[in-house]
């Protein structure tokens, strides 16, 4: 009932929502003789933060055409490598011959994975991740689809399938790959990278960083993981999950819709997000373009949402939150226990943020005592100070302190090893 009251109240409101864009058009057109006066602008902002709080947003676009390399510019073409029912994987294939032309030389750069969290927002939440590693790197993502689009007879997805996908992915991209994990799939990559190291799968990562992740979600608890932990199993399957309605693809389909997760982020900083807007009003009516412009391109991503499948979403609960069974090493993948002490010769390293409010301290660190075989000099654990959990992997500290970090390490950890030469052989 409540998707389907959500769908009613965006239809109900779409006549005021387009009287509020027209209002504005209205106040700030040249033929308006009110429209320098403080009364026109102060009017117009106000109908163009309400039409843009309660228009649909669709999902983003990359927007990602071009990287520099040495200073020159180097066309990106993004292609789909792999699509499978719920994600794609893509790749930002830059040209070849140009990125020689800049690099001087034809050595290949690292192959890189990036997991995007499927958590509620699209991946191209991780716009500025991808921008930062295309220069040094060969990019792929995992591109999730929306729940809600995919119909039922593709099935279903739960925790077990999105490690199957890493796994499938990894193994797409070809040996001496690397992944990050940012936020949410630390759990699903590390299980993924200790099953194929159990394999001897001559395509497991050469490295992989996990980033602001629940590993172990009892350390340094935040408030998302005091409430996963204070409510019942029950009470996420009565009050999370809800029917998919008409007219969409994935009709009957039983899904945690992305405005309930969208509504939980912003109840936990609503002073932040009401002053953000109460500033943006500001920004319309000074004129300062810029600063407008900036709050609307991040609300329109931050706002963009997808739907998660029921299985997925409260396997996560259980396993990742409840019974934290990746580090009590009971995590089960298909009826196989996962060992994260198969993991031998696969580079870790972590990344937290000091002032991380979804994965508090030491969670992500987790990682590196459950990874018990791997020599201390293939690990490494770094804190950025002054960066809350987006900042980890957006924005300047990113781009400037943590990527040349992680670029670093994956450079370190991408010599050819003959463990992967005989396996691969």
């Amino acid at each position: 009932m409540l998707y389907s009251a959500f769908e009613f109240g965006y239809a109900a409101m779409t006549p005021a929502r387009l009287a509020a864009g027209f209002g504005a058009k209205f106040w700030r057109s040249s033929a308006n003789p009110m429209a320098d006066t403080w009364v026109a602008r102060a009017s117009a902002a106000a109908l163009d933060v309400f039409e843009h709080a309660t228009r649909r947003y669709p999902k983003p676009e990359w927007e990602i055409t071009e990287t520099m390399i040495g200073g020159r510019q180097v066309p990106v073409t993004i292609e789909t490598a792999i699509d499978k029912p719920f994600c794609r994987l893509l790749h930002f294939r830059r040209d070849e011959k140009a990125r020689r032309a800049a690099r001087g030389g034809s050595a290949q750069d690292p192959a890189v994975l990036i997991v995007a969290p499927l958590s509620g927002h699209h991946a191209t939440l991780l716009r500025g991740t991808v921008e930062a590693m295309l220069p040094g790197h060969d990019v792929y993502i995992t591109d999730w689809k929306n729940a809600r689009n995919v119909p039922l007879s593709e099935g279903r997805f739960d925790l077990n399938d999105y490690v199957d996908y890493l796994i499938g992915f990894l193994q797409e991209i070809g040996p001496r790959a690397h992944a990050v994990a940012v936020c949410q799939p630390g759990p699903a990559l590390l299980a993924a990278a200790a099953l194929m190291a159990e394999e001897s799968d001559p395509c497991r990562p050469a490295s992989i960083t996990i980033m602001g992740s629940p590993i172990d979600a009892r350390r340094s608890p935040t408030v998302p993981n005091l409430l996963a932990q204070e409510r019942k199993f029950e009470w996420f399957e009565r009050n999370m999950i809800y029917t998919t309605p008409a007219p969409y693809t994935g009709v009957m389909r039983r899904v945690y819709p992305g405005f309930v997760q969208l509504y939980s982020f912003l109840s936990m900083n609503h002073d932040r997000h009401l002053n953000a807007h109460y500033d943006y009003f500001n920004h319309l009516v000074e004129g300062d373009g810029d600063n407008a412009d900036k709050h609307r391109k991040f609300y329109d991503e931050y706002l963009s949402v997808l739907d998660l499948t029921e299985e997925f979403y409260l396997q996560t609960i259980r396993e990742v939150f409840q019974e934290f069974s990746l580090a009590e090493g009971n995590f089960l993948h298909r009826g196989r226990r996962v060992r994260p002490e198969a993991i031998t010769d696969i580079a870790l390293m972590t990344v937290e943020g000091e002032n991380d409010d979804i994965s508090g301290i030491g969670q992500t660190q987790a990682a590196h005592d459950l990874c018990v075989n791997i020599p201390s000099e293939m690990k490494f654990d770094y804190i950025q100070p002054g960066v809350g959990h987006y900042g980890v992997f957006n924005g300047s500290r990113w781009r400037n302190e943590i990527q040349p970090r992680l670029a670093k390490f994956i450079r370190e950890h991408d010599r050819a090893e003959p463990a992967f030469a005989e396996a691969a052989e």
